[in-house]
């Protein structure tokens, strides 16, 4: 009778290290860091312009209301959906962590 094979996490990731898959892994997880990244800088510009306009409405240069509202109304949108974003993955995290291995 052969012996029991090992089939925890840590021996089946150790066979995908020898397969050369690391670098695939490593590429993948930069791209998603990059498009996250990406993402944040993209709404932090987004919040910033609105400050900016509700700035420049409140000094007197900018004198269109309508412009500085949508300009608000996109920041604080996108605000939000980039939350829901983070609560999603948080609970797919927290999921994956209740997994019984």
């Amino acid at each position: 009778m052969s012996g029991i094979n090992d089939i925890t996490l840590s021996s089946h990731l150790q066979g995908l290290k020898g397969a050369g898959s690391t670098s695939a892994v490593s590429k993948s997880s930069a791209d998603f860091a990059a498009l996250i990244k990406g993402s944040i800088e993209s709404i932090n510009a987004k919040q910033v312009d609105a400050d900016k306009a509700a700035v420049g409405l409140a000094s007197g240069q900018n004198g269109n209301i309508h412009e500085v509202m949508i300009k608000m109304e996109e920041a604080e949108i996108s605000l939000r959906l980039m939350v829901q974003m983070r609560n999603k993955v948080v609970e797919a995290y927290q999921e994956i962590m209740r997994m019984q291995v």
